[in-house]
């Protein structure tokens, strides 16, 4: 099988580009690096980073793409501990923005808010905290993994 080094980055669908890159700024640290227009000269998509460059970020003006895909969680942003997830709280306090309280997930802990199109954001632990849940509904098993 051909490799790969991980991904590259996250292409979102959103109604209001501008509002958007406003969020995603004031939430993520979202730096734009990349605008694309269409013929007609009206910039209806960017691209760039977050996290410092953490991780790539695309913006695509779709709103109805945005609004069929409404709550539902396409990517887990990673943070490495518990505390790390404990500042996310605190930082979505500081902005004002509703979330869940923090999840002992399948794994690690969880932290869910939505952005401005009501696409859920997660983010998620590399910290495992050993707990088994996978006879609970909606709860993950390990199947066939190495490690």
């Amino acid at each position: 099988m051909a490799k790969l080094r991980g991904i590259r980055g996250v292409k979102i669908p959103v109604s209001d580009l501008s509002a958007s890159i406003d969020w995603y700024a004031e939430v993520f640290g979202f730096e734009v690096g990349w605008e694309f227009a269409d013929a007609d000269g009206v910039v209806r998509g960017v691209s760039g980073h977050v996290g410092g460059g953490a991780a790539g970020l695309s913006l695509r003006e779709h709103p109805e793409k945005a609004k069929a895909i409404a709550g539902f969680d396409p990517v887990n942003w990673a943070v490495e501990t518990r505390r790390d997830l404990q500042d996310w709280i605190a930082h979505l306090d500081a902005l004002g923005i509703p979330h869940s309280p923090e999840i002992e997930a399948s794994i690690g802990w969880l932290l869910v808010f939505s952005d401005p199109d009501g696409l859920e954001i997660h983010v998620y632990t590399d910290e495992e905290h050993g707990v088994d849940h996978a006879d609970l509904p909606g709860y993950g098993r390990r199947v066939g993994m190495a490690g």
